[in-house]
């Protein structure tokens, strides 16, 4: 029986009708800036698709389009500017940046209020203390997704695959947050096959396009895919070997159309919750 495919465009357009209605009732006016730095193609077709979703439920969406040898001073500069500025409800900083700039002192500069991305420390701080913030957009992407596919998490054991922190971190801890078993493996985890093949819930954002096999994943089990790369034949695909494992999971995410407009969706619900807690209408959650 073929598995169950979580459609991530589906879902997104649920949640962005919702947040529309939102917007509208509570006569909000949200505002993102994305600052982009060089041309890089994968940056530049992202912050496209979130300025039109975030434009099509009624958001005002600016884009900081900054030259590929701008200073880390400059982008700091602006990403302050940006902070200050009290018409300004959201900041996103489009990663990678330039190999000249560092990213971690960009993403520093931002308000946390503001910081709709999730991961400026205090927020990554707030999440892992189970305190309210502003949640990393693809792990929080993930578990409404599952949620809102009927997926059960509580009890469950989850196995991440993956240790950064944008993804893997923060997922891990959202997932323990609704009380699943949650083993985190990586580069350096020994006999990884026989602890994916333990998974309720299998989770995987590496970046190495089909690593996982069907040989890896328990029947039944609901795979959750992050990874987005590019085939010999300039396809995109995931960490995971679609065609095999979907004949042995229960549910599975496509690449593309499964994590990734999730992302763009929880980008945008940071946008409206920032919104929110800076109008004093509701507290960011």
């Amino acid at each position: 029986m073929a598995a169950k495919i979580l459609d991530g465009l589906k879902t997104r357009e649920q949640m962005m009708s919702e947040l529309k209605r939102e917007i509208e009732q509570k006569q909000l006016k949200p505002k993102l800036s994305n600052v982009l730095v060089g041309n890089d193609p994968a940056s530049v077709t992202y912050v496209g698709i979130k300025e039109k979703v975030g434009r099509s439920i009624g958001i005002v969406v600016e884009t900081h389009r900054l030259p590929e040898n701008t200073g880390e001073k400059d982008v700091i500069a602006l990403v302050k500017k940006l902070s200050a500025d009290k018409k300004v409800n959201g900041i996103l900083v489009q990663l990678p940046l330039p190999k000249n700039i560092n990213a971690t002192k960009v993403l520093d500069c931002v308000s946390p209020e503001k910081d709709v991305d999730g991961l400026h420390y205090e927020n990554l701080g707030k999440l892992a203390s189970g305190r309210e913030c502003l949640p990393t957009c693809t792990p929080r992407g993930v578990i409404e997704l599952l949620k809102r596919n009927g997926v059960e998490i509580s009890g469950k054991h989850a196995v991440v695959v993956g240790r950064s922190l944008s993804v893997g971190k923060p997922l891990a801890l959202l997932l323990l947050a609704e009380d699943a078993t949650v083993t985190i493996c990586h580069s350096k985890t020994r006999n990884l096959k026989e602890i994916t093949k333990q998974a309720d819930i299998l989770a995987v954002a590496i970046g190495k396009a089909k690593f996982v096999t069907a040989d890896m994943v328990k029947q039944g089990a609901v795979v959750v895919d992050v990874g987005i790369n590019r085939n010999a034949a300039g396809k995109m695909v995931g960490d995971v070997d679609f065609d095999a494992v979907s004949k042995i999971a229960g549910a599975i995410t496509p690449v593309p159309g499964g994590v990734g407009p999730m992302t763009v969706a929880q980008l945008i619900k940071n946008v409206v919750e920032a919104t929110k807690k800076q109008s004093g209408k509701q507290t960011a959650k």
